[in-house]
């Protein structure tokens, strides 16, 4: 019996390294792609979400826009064609979730400093108080790279449409015409189509990390197409 076993000791080897071989081809062609979801209003909680679009299921994409950073420039939706970006909404003298979300924000620039497709764009909820003077001041103080990220202010209906419009992150305080609103510690990641489609917690180490990968794996299934 042992002679048996001694003989055929080679092909058993072989056959189970086969077996193993093709278990884990029939594994990968079973395994589900990678995805994101593309988020549409009625997906997301209704504080987050203005009335007039709470129940579009589909199309939805970032509106338009026309900003000025902290070098003065003007900025609008052509400086990010064809770029996967993340945005969030904050203000300079904020004491609270502010400083810990552009401590991340700092973290996510620096993971993805050398990759062009990738930038960052945060707008303040104050720009009565954030000139583009006190932008500047912030953004050096943080080490923002100017090519990447953009600190933006400007007109506060068009910051608040866009918040709660537009990347469906902020919560409004019911103040009528002025148009004051809640920012979340939401960051949302924005895809080369404007399309919505992750939203991380931006106080979190554990959501920005996942918010890193994410944008690997977006920036993968964008070059798929």
């Amino acid at each position: 019996m042992l002679k048996f076993f001694a003989k055929y000791k080679f092909f058993a080897i072989v056959l189970f390294v086969l077996s193993a071989i093709i278990i884990s081809i029939i594994y990968q062609l079973l395994k589900p792609t990678p995805t994101l979801p593309v988020y549409q209003p009625d997906m997301v909680s209704k504080e987050l979400v203005d009335t007039t679009v709470q129940y579009v299921r589909k199309y939805h994409k970032v509106a338009d826009f026309k900003l000025v950073n902290q070098n003065g420039d003007t900025i609008t939706q052509n400086n990010y064609n064809d770029k996967i970006y993340i945005a969030d909404f904050f203000f300079t003298t904020c004491q609270g979730i502010c400083p810990i979300m552009t401590d991340h924000m700092v973290k996510i620039q620096k993971e993805f400093k050398d990759d062009p497709e990738i930038l960052l764009l945060s707008h303040s909820v104050t720009p009565e108080i954030d000139s583009v003077a006190q932008l500047k001041r912030y953004a050096k103080k943080k080490g923002v790279i100017d090519s990447k990220w953009n600190l933006v202010t400007g007109d506060k209906k068009q910051i608040y449409d866009l918040a709660r419009k537009s990347y469906l992150v902020a919560k409004s305080q019911g103040n009528g015409g002025k148009y004051d609103m809640v920012h979340t510690e939401n960051f949302a990641l924005v895809d080369k189509e404007k399309r919505v489609r992750g939203f991380y917690d931006g106080t979190n180490p554990d959501a920005i990390n996942q918010l890193i990968k994410d944008v690997k794996l977006l920036k993968t299934l964008e070059e798929k197409h």
